[in-house]
């Protein structure tokens, strides 16, 4: 069997795509204050934006039967079917439902399906349902007596992968286990008919590692998935932090329907076996690049930031495995023009380029991944600790520009989630993953506060730049106390 690297990340490139400005415009939540102020301006918003499209996904859960290649027909067509019922009713809100429609997800919290894991047995009595698919809300019916890794080595959709899996025993013992409960994103066979026929074999542990990426470590049904922002898989990233951590994938809802990563297109849910469930999926999902490659492969949304970071000899240095995970949040092509043509034309000048690094390492943060849903340390052995739930949660996050840190605030109800950098740059695409950390697209670039430092900080209140007009002896101003004295 033969893959392509570039296959995905291709697909990638015309997935992660940024909404219209205007339509972000439109849509964005003013700061009445910080803190719960704005936070609850979102709440009312999500809620006035979104209340159309409520009871269409009520029934996205399909019911499941004991045998696979049923209920795989069964839940292709639900699946099918809730995407014309979004597209019908999301029309009006255009393209900023396909990157951010993530904040709908807290509607379907109370459609999980069972509230317990798969276990052993029959689970609800009585002969399985054949025939099309429900046009109402219904519940789930956990009919097989078979584990994950049975119900896909006896599946016709999925052969391959079957085949696949079998080179591995552990993985196999893995799939076959009642021990612990797993979610696996089965591609197709028809989602192996994208690699080219030329592609070259990848090497039995890079195989491994893109197979171990399909699989997530807990119990997900289409209700969590649909309320989840990431989800942890048995891959261990060993660029995310001094130990290895699990590599996340990232759920997202759009006019494409609810994807993987941005790509893999979710073609049928809730197959449910004894130790897990089953989820298909339209595409190969390989574990990512790194984050300066992401950058790369993406130039309608981000040639001004690469052109930026090879200019100040950032780009070297962020493409290299020295830091242990990291968090980059990359300004658009529009967020830079939106500080006009005189500031860039300072930036992106020979004078100008100091104050530029200076103000791109603003942006970087290493040894700490931040999720929208989940937060790494390089020097903690948990997994993800201390991350955002249900209301607000504050973290500061230390630069690259030295002694400076990002004040990061996180709104999160249900499955929506804001995310503000200095209490204005809003963050308008979120945990776009990498393999060395996370990217999240801010709306702004993050200009530093004007009053910084001194010899009591508790006496010192920054001044956050709220998006106003700008000079670039102002911008000078900002920046000039930020860098090295040898650089002025």
């Amino acid at each position: 069997m033969k893959f392509s690297h570039v296959l995905p990340l291709a697909a990638l490139s015309t997935a992660f795509v940024l909404p219209p400005q205007e339509v972000i415009e439109n849509i964005q939540v003013e700061e009445n204050h910080r803190g719960n102020g704005w936070y609850q301006e979102a709440v009312k918003e999500k809620d006035a934006l979104v209340s159309g499209i409520k009871e269409h996904y009520s029934d996205i859960e399909q019911a499941t039967h004991d045998i696979w290649d049923t209920a795989f027909e069964s839940a292709s067509e639900s699946v099918d079917w809730a995407q014309e019922k979004v597209h019908d009713t999301s029309s009006g809100i255009g393209s900023w439902l396909r990157n951010e429609a993530e904040e709908y997800a807290e509607f379907f919290e109370d459609h999980d399906g069972p509230k317990h894991p798969p276990h052993d047995g029959d689970g609800h009595h009585g002969p399985p349902h054949h025939g099309p698919p429900h046009k109402g809300p219904h519940h789930p019916h956990i009919k097989s007596n078979q584990t994950v890794y049975q119900l896909i080595s006896e599946s016709k959709y999925t052969t391959k992968l079957a085949k696949l899996i079998n080179k591995y025993d552990d993985l196999v013992e893995t799939l076959n286990s009642t021990k612990a409960n797993y979610t696996v994103f089965a591609p197709t066979d028809k989602a192996f008919e994208k690699v080219p026929d030329h592609a070259p074999e990848p090497s039995k542990e890079v195989l491994k590692a893109i197979l171990l990426y399909h699989v997530v470590d807990g119990f997900y049904p289409a209700g969590r998935v649909l309320a989840t922002h990431t989800a942890p898989t048995l891959l261990k990233g060993e660029h995310l932090a001094s130990e290895p951590k699990p590599q996340r994938v990232a759920f997202k809802i759009g006019l494409n329907g609810l994807t993987v990563n941005f790509y893999a297109r979710i073609v049928a849910v809730n197959i449910f076996g004894t130790n897990g469930v089953i989820h298909g999926v339209d595409s190969i999902i390989i574990p990512p690049p790194n984050a300066i490659k992401i950058i790369d492969l993406l130039p309608s949304e981000f040639s001004t930031l690469e052109l930026g970071l090879g200019k100040t000899g950032l780009l070297e240095t962020l493409n290299t495995t020295d830091h242990n995970g990291g968090t980059l949040f990359a300004p658009s092509n529009f967020a830079f023009a939106k500080l006009g043509p005189k500031i860039n034309a300072f930036l992106f000048s020979q004078y100008g380029q100091k104050y530029l690094k200076a103000l791109l390492e603003y942006h970087v943060v290493y040894d700490h991944t931040l999720y929208s849903d989940a937060y790494y340390k390089s020097d903690s052995s948990d997994d993800a600790h201390g991350g955002p739930s249900k209301g607000l949660f504050h973290v500061d996050l230390p630069t690259l520009l030295k002694d400076r840190s990002l004040s990061i605030d996180i709104a999160r109800y249900g499955g929506f989630i804001s995310i503000r950098i200095n209490a204005f740059s809003r963050v308008t695409v979120q945990d776009g993953i990498a393999e060395d950390g996370v990217i999240h697209v801010v709306s702004d670039v993050i200009v530093p506060p004007k009053k910084v430092g001194g010899l009591d900080a508790d006496e010192v209140v920054p001044e956050y730049w709220n998006g106003e007009e700008m000079t670039v002896e102002e911008l000078k101003e900002r920046l000039a106390p930020l860098m090295h004295k040898g650089d002025l």
